[in-house]
């Protein structure tokens, strides 16, 4: 596999793999994400300082030559900026994870859970849903409007109990999969490169995969790369969502109503999280000044509060499945 040159079974590979997925979870669960010096922090400035440059040149280029689309040399900026953005760094940790593993398995393989646990949001992500729960439970709806805007991106002054529910569980379930399930799969395929490639991927989708007037052809690359990698990881997540509650209803909402979603992943994990759940979530919100016509996905009862809690073990319980699953591989 990634990891040993050869040197191990693929039995044992897989137990290391499992043991360092644990690991990095348990770090996660018990460390949570960096206060200060985040690298993923480090990574955004970067990434801005390459959106301004690469933005810049753009401008230089138009005034330069009037031939050809604007919309295609865009997006072409856009590619350039994403590879400018990741790949020096990626190619860095590919190099030394190559050294590492030359000169101590075990040094390597601190990195390399040391690099996952970087890559991994499940403890931030449960923390920021339960600051939600906590006010929606005392029925303290200013405060959970305020709570709910630190982790989406619609307008939340008006919203209502059940829109700030609905808009957690959506953010718990879709994100379970971006900042837990698809670093842990790409970790699994590639190694610690292949985690850190995910986790960059899909934060400069982030920050540049808007379809607004700024960023609908700068981003295109940005979303669309995490679109790609977020593929499989997505469908994995959903059936751990599934096999974790009601797996007949998760499996029936995410073949009915995902292809209806604007997100061919983030509709995947959330039809078949709220199917799993046996509730509703979605309908219509309000992004940007503008009105979304959203769908309502899953089954059941619209999600009232507890369902927070009940989305919050789908994605911490299913990452320990993932562990469990990939230990009796190995010992298989």
């Amino acid at each position: 596999m990634w990891f040993d040159g050869g040197l191990l079974t693929t039995e044992v590979e897989l137990l290391v793999v499992a043991a360092s997925v644990g690991a990095a979870l348990s770090l996660d669960s018990f460390l949570g994400e960096p206060s200060r010096f985040h690298p993923l922090v480090g990574f955004g400035n970067w990434a801005n300082w390459v959106e301004r440059v690469c933005r810049q040149q753009f401008l230089l280029i138009n005034r330069q030559t009037d031939s050809g689309n604007p919309e295609t040399r865009l997006r072409s900026v856009g590619i350039a900026a994403w590879c400018l953005a990741v790949l020096p760094i990626l190619i860095v940790v590919c190099a030394l994870m190559v050294w590492l593993a030359q000169v101590s398995f075990w040094l390597w393989l601190l990195i390399s859970v040391i690099v996952l646990y970087f890559t991994l949001g499940g403890n931030s992500l449960v923390f920021h849903a339960s600051e939600i729960y906590r006010p929606l439970k005392a029925g303290d709806i200013t405060l959970a409007r305020e709570k709910i805007s630190f982790i989406v991106s619609r307008e939340t002054a008006s919203m209502n109990k059940k829109q700030i529910t609905s808009a957690t569980v959506e953010s718990v379930l879709e994100n379970g999969n971006d900042a837990v399930f698809g670093a842990i799969f790409w970790f699994v395929v590639a190694g610690a490169p292949g985690a850190l490639l995910f986790r960059l991927a899909n934060t400069l989708d982030a920050m540049w995969g808007y379809k607004n007037e700024r960023y609908r052809y700068f981003g295109f690359a940005a979303a669309k790369l995490d679109d790609f990698l977020g593929w499989i990881p997505a469908r994995l997540t959903a059936l751990t969502y599934g096999i974790q509650g009601n797996l007949q209803l998760a499996m029936k909402c995410w073949q009915e109503q995902a292809t209806l979603c604007a997100s061919p992943n983030g509709g995947v994990v959330m039809c078949a999280g709220a199917g799993a759940l046996n509730t509703t979530i979605g309908g219509p919100a309000i992004y940007h000044g503008k009105y979304h016509e959203k769908i309502y996905m899953g089954n059941g009862e619209f999600a009232d509060y507890p369902v927070i809690i009940q989305a919050n073990r789908l994605v911490i319980c299913g990452a320990w499945v993932w562990v469990l699953v990939l230990l009796l591989l190995g010992l298989g």
